[in-house]
Parts: structure tokens; sequence; C-alpha cells
């Protein structure tokens, strides 16, 4: 992969940049992205944000070698730290867990005015991530769910506007599956929940052998419910 050929993964978070945008990529790995979207003219400008030293020298050295400089400007600092209020009105995140994008954001929550989408890739828990968007006031407006490497990757992408609009299928569920993955029911979607139930099964055998306690069957409760919901959107 390189900032000519990005990865599936990167392809599909790039497919969600409003063009013209005015973008932050948050843990920018290489500065790939930005530089993807810059050499094709999707974008006004960049920052590419890191937090460590060593990918920092990287991604400068890579929007160096593209001669994209005056276009993106590679900052060193704890997530939203590197951008102004007002700078930028796109912002993205992709490659980390669902929680910590979510930490990132309720962190940097001062540093959104001005911004008009998220494009979030987290590498697990996207229903954190679905949460606190919920609590937010942002509405989901897309998703996308794909396979690379054997990994399963979830994008979720999110405007200003109600927050409660995609859940007519109901919050509980929809905060876990998402809800445009959940009408769309694409392969990776299915195998991914196939995999879950799996854990979880072996989880609630684990359990059964346990000492009986209120926390074990609080837990095996939660098990079985969580199960019985998967086999009923995988069923339906």
């Amino acid at each position: 992969m390189n900032s000519g050929q990005l990865s599936k993964r990167l392809q599909t978070v790039a497919n969600f940049i409003p063009k013209g945008a005015r973008l932050a990529d948050i843990g920018s790995d290489h500065a790939y992205l930005p530089c993807f979207l810059a050499n094709k003219g999707l974008i006004v400008s960049a920052i590419a944000g890191e937090v460590v030293e060593g990918p920092y020298t990287t991604a400068k050295r890579e929007v160096e070698a593209e001669n994209l400089e005056d276009i993106i400007q590679v900052r060193l600092g704890n997530g939203l730290e590197v951008i102004s209020p007002g700078e930028v009105d796109c912002i993205s995140i992709a490659g980390m867990g669902g929680a910590l994008i979510s930490d990132i954001l309720e962190a940097g929550k001062g540093k959104l005015e001005g911004v008009k989408r998220l494009v979030l890739q987290p590498n697990i828990a996207a229903w954190t991530i679905r949460k606190w968007l919920y609590e937010n006031n942002w509405e989901l407006v897309n998703e996308d769910i794909l396979e690379e490497d054997g990994k399963i990757y979830e994008v979720l992408v999110a405007e200003r506007g109600n927050p409660a609009h995609p859940y007519e299928i109901g919050l509980e569920t929809g905060l876990l599956f998402g809800p445009f993955l959940l009408k769309s029911k694409k392969e990776p979607f299915i195998k991914k929940w196939k995999l879950e139930k799996e854990n979880w099964q072996i989880v609630l055998e684990r359990l059964s052998l346990a000492k009986p306690s209120d926390e074990v069957s609080a837990k095996k409760d939660e098990l079985q419910k969580k199960i019985a919901l998967v086999e009923e959107v995988l069923n339906q």
C-alpha cells in the first residue's frame, strides 16, 4: 500500500470524504489517505495528525516525497489537539478501537465547530462510536462493511442532524449492528455476526461450568440475550 494505491479499508474511507473537503486525518499512518486524496484533486487541504514521533516523521517524509507540503500539514499532537476550531470541515479517524475513537471525539468536542462530516473506521466495538454520535447530536448517514486480509472492518459516516433518525428499527439493535448495515446485510456482516455468536456461545459454555453467583448469572443472561438478538437478525 502507498498513497497511489490505498488498501481496500482506506479506499472505503476515502469514498466517503466529500470532494473539496478541508480534511483532518487523525492517526494518519504515513499520511497515505490525505496524500491519495490530494493527488487526485479531491481535497482543498489536509492536516495529518500523529501522536507518536516515529509515525509523525514517516508521514512528514511521505508528504515531502509527494511534493504536497502546500496542501497537507503534518502535525504532532494527541487526537484533535492538532486542529483549531473552524479549521477543517471533515474529520477522518481510521484504524483504532471504537472506544478510543469515541474518547478522541469526546476530548476534542470543542474542535468540532464547523465540522460537517465525520468518517470513522473502528477496528473493534463500532457500537461505542454509534452511541457517542447518538448522544452528541451527530446523525449516522451511512455505513459500510468490508473484509480485507481476514479482518472485518466497519466504516461509519456522520453529519450534524437528527441522531434518532436512522434508528427506527430500535435503538439497542441499531447501535449494536448498525442501521445501514442491517438493511444491506452484506457477506462480511453475516460472517462477522456468525463469528461473534460462536464466540459468545463458547463463553456461555464456560460460564455454565463456573461456580454459580449473581455475577455469573447476570453475565449468562446478557450473553443469551445477545445470542438471541444475533439469531433474530441473521434469520430475518
